[in-house]
Parts: C-alpha cells; structure tokens; sequence
C-alpha cells in the first residue's frame, strides 16, 4: 500500500493517485511506494504551516524543546526498525545504519536541544534591544545519502526556533520519513508544525522554493540542483541555507603513521558507499610514502568488499539506486580512459546479492589534476592517489578544486597538523581521522554551499534578529 501524504497532523491515503516506487537496491524488489506529490499538495501543505505558524512561534521555549527530546526518544526507541527501514530503501548495512544513521540522527537533536536551552532570546547591543524571531515557514529537502540525519538536522533546528516546517524528503528513501510523521504523532506534536509531502524535484521540490508563504529553504544535495534551488527562492528573496557536494582532500604529510591514515582515508572514503558529501576522496601523499602507503591502502581496502546490508558484518553495501550506480560506474570508467591506474576495483564487480546495485571500492593512482576524476564529485566508493613534493603544494592541490566543504590532515605532530588544516580553504577539517562533530558547524566554502547545519549555528540559521533601537535600557531595568 502506498504512503501519503502528512499534512496538518493527518496522514492521508493514496487512493486514486499517481505513486513512485521505493526500491530496495540490494536486490531491485520493489518494498514500498508513496504519492507522486504536484503542487496543490505543496500549496495545502505550505498553508497549514502558515496557519500553524503563530501558534508554534509563541510557545515557550520550554515546550518545544520536550517535544524535540520526545523525538529524539521516539527515534531511540524505534532504532531497531528506522535502521532496518534505512539499510532497505536506501542500502547502508545494518550496523552502519544503526550507528551512523540512526544514532548520528538523535545525537544531533541532542546537540540541537543544548543549543536552544542556551539561546539568549534578547540582548542589550549598544542602545538597542536585540531580538531574535523564528524566521517563518520552512522548506526542507533532504537527500537519500543520510536521510534521517538530514531530516533531524533541518526540522529539528527549525521546531526548536518556533518555525513550521514542509519537509519534502527523498523519493529515493522516503519510508524512514514516513515514519518519523508517525513519531511526530505519537508524541503528539501540534498539527500543521511539521508537514510532509513526497514527490520528485519537479513535482514538489521546485514549488517548494519557489513558493510565496515559504520564508526560508533549507536544502542538501547536488551542487547542481542547489543552484536551481536557489534560483527558485531568489524570486521572493527567500532565505536560503544549502549543504551542496565536496571533493575533499586528505594530506597525508611525512611523518604520519602509515596503516593508521590508509585506515583512517579509507574509512572516509568507502563508509556508506561512498556517498558522503564530507568523504575524503583524494588523498596527497608525500612523493618518497607512495609507494608504502598504496601498498598498505591494497591490502586494507580488502575489508571494504561489497556485501549483504542485512549482514552485521558487511562494510559495503549496495548503492542507493541503480542510477546512481551507473552514474559512479561512467566516472570510473572515464578515469581509466584519461589515464589513472586502477590499484583496486574498477568496472568489474560481483553481487553479493543478485541484483544489487554494487560497485566495488576502487583505488586510483597516477592521478593528476588535469584529470576529470581530481575535480568531479563522484559520490561513491572511488580514492584517488596524488603524490606531492612539498607541503606548500600538497595545500595548493587540496584547494584546487571548486568545492571546500572538507577535508583531513595525517600527521604525528597534531600541531604541525593544525598549521596545514588552517590553510585548507574548507568548513571542517579533521585532525587524524577526526570525524563529523555535530556539536559543531557543518558546511562549506565556495560551491559546497551557504550556511551551517548541527549545534549552535545550525538553529541559528532558522532565526531572524530584530533591532529596537532604544530600549536597551528597558531590557536591562527587566522591563
């Protein structure tokens, strides 16, 4: 049976209407469907939301912030079948699911939670009283890479701000947020504070953004779709927050300890197939460690073999579509083409399970710059290997790219390493496999997007600040 719509707290039936399939790419069964979403959806959509709005906008603090831990419980509680719904629509293997998907989404409500109960509504600036006002209703589109985590990120920091939200999440993996309008019940949220519509790009992403009562999108993805995105709002001077895609760099300088950075890279590029935006996809390594550190990165990538999500113990699963494992397969292919040498991996791949939408984790070497590979953003289980002379020219090959949302340094002196990570032109670098913080801000420089997502910054984003020039005093008195 297919899932409908959410809309003003009730979820409505599918009957008599056009639906998308939800594939499981382990095997391409067909495990579920939801509504094909137009416009007239997004319309009573965005106007229970603006009725909503007032409401919510005016309930303390207090309130909001339970009904966003009662979520982050019901998320705790439902672990077991939201990973189980993960790893089925959209491949991660049920151990990363659980971890990586599950437990990352309730680890940010947590840091979101912190971030209002410290949030200082009013304050005395100069002779103003400042103020800060949630910034209205809000379109949310989220990805199929981390759908949930993506979710909570944007719909948690919104609710907890005194926003009401549109969420159009994936039609790639749609049923975990189906779920989550399900949670939103259960603890009774308000109606018309979260409303949630499925569809594609076309049917209901484009008149999200576009629309005139959204006040503010919110969107993760491709660089590509990003720019249309913002084209759409720049017609209403909407505010606009976007998590676009990277091409990051790890250096890997001369005095790093060797399995401990081929596992650390490894891990980053190769965890959830790949299909990171932050994954560490090209690694720089010092000209006189080449030959060592490909070595090592053979014999480690053998643990990333592709298998059965359902299985505790597999590292690699399928990718999130057919499509986008034909997509991964044609950068691999155009690499060999232009020249890289394949170390691991390639074109040829088995199934683990008949059917699936496998790609096997491939190692290049012989990269240079010039090449598609060193600069395209491949999203999936595919490093690349660049060798450098010099520190100065390992940070220049780290930034010779359009994109700057991450990136790592390997090296047994942590400040050493820090002075390189204050050179790379990134929003978040870590230090020896330092990984997702998300007590932190998350985003990037140049085309990798505007704005910040998780803790302190990422609710910030949801808020406008209002100036009352000269009642500073009449704040400070109490009044």
């Amino acid at each position: 049976m297919a899932i409908g719509h959410d809309i003003a707290g009730i979820q409505e039936d599918a009957d008599g209407r056009d639906t998308i399939d939800v594939v499981n790419p382990a095997d391409g069964t067909v495990i579920g469907a939801v509504v094909a979403g137009g416009p007239a959806d997004v319309d009573r959509a965005v106007a229970a939301a603006a009725d909503a709005f007032h409401m919510w906008s005016t309930t303390p603090m207090s309130q909001r912030i339970s009904h966003v831990q009662a979520l982050a419980e019901g998320l705790a509680r439902h672990r077991e079948h939201l990973a189980a719904t993960l790893s089925s629509e959209m491949g991660s293997p049920i151990a990363f699911a659980r971890s990586a998907q599950v437990g990352v989404a309730i680890a940010d409500l947590e840091r979101l939670v912190d971030a209002a109960r410290a949030h200082v509504e009013r304050e005395s600036v100069s002779n103003s009283l400042v103020v800060s006002e949630p910034v209205g209703v809000v379109a949310a589109i989220t990805p199929w890479n981390f759908p949930l985590h993506q979710i909570m990120l944007k719909v948690g920091a919104a609710v907890l701000a005194g926003c009401t939200v549109v969420l159009k999440p994936s039609e790639v993996a749609p049923l975990n947020a189906a779920f989550v309008g399900d949670i939103l019940r259960e603890i009774g949220l308000p109606a018309g504070v979260v409303n949630i519509v499925h569809g594609d790009g076309i049917g209901v992403g484009a008149p999200l953004a576009e629309h005139p009562l959204v006040d503010m999108v919110t969107f993760t993805g491709s660089r590509q779709v990003g720019e249309q995105v913002a084209r759409a709002a720049a017609g209403t001077i909407k505010r606009v927050a976007l998590e676009l895609g990277g091409k990051s760099a790890a250096i890997v300088l001369d005095d790093a300890p060797l399995k401990d950075s081929v596992r650390g890279v490894l891990a980053s590029c190769f965890a959830n197939a790949g299909q990171t935006c932050a994954a560490q996809t090209r690694v720089l390594v010092p000209e006189r460690m080449l030959e060592d550190w490909q070595r090592a990165a053979v014999e480690q990538a053998v643990a990333w073999a592709p298998g059965d999500p359902k299985d505790e113990s597999t590292a690699t699963g399928p990718l999130a579509s057919a499509l986008q494992r034909d997509r991964v397969r044609a950068h691999i292919a155009t690499a060999i083409e232009e020249g890289a040498r394949a170390l691991t991996g390639g074109l040829e791949v088995g199934e683990p399970t008949p059917g699936g939408a496998y790609v096997q984790p491939t190692i290049f070497t012989e990269v240079t710059p010039g090449m598609r590979i060193f600069h395209e953003e491949v999203f999936g289980p595919v490093l690349t290997i660049t060798p450098y002379a010099t520190v100065d020219e390992a940070v220049d090959l780290a930034n010779d790219s359009v994109y700057g949302l991450s990136g790592g340094v390997w090296s047994s002196d942590p400040r050493r390493a820090l002075d390189v990570a204050l050179r790379m032109r990134t929003g978040t670098v870590g230090i020896n496999g330092a990984g997702l913080d998300v007590g932190a801000p998350f985003g990037g420089y140049k085309q990798s997007g505007v704005g910040r997502e998780c803790g302190v910054r990422g609710f910030e984003e949801f808020l406008e600040l209002k100036s009352v020039m000269g009642a500073a005093a009449l704040h400070d008195d109490g009044s």
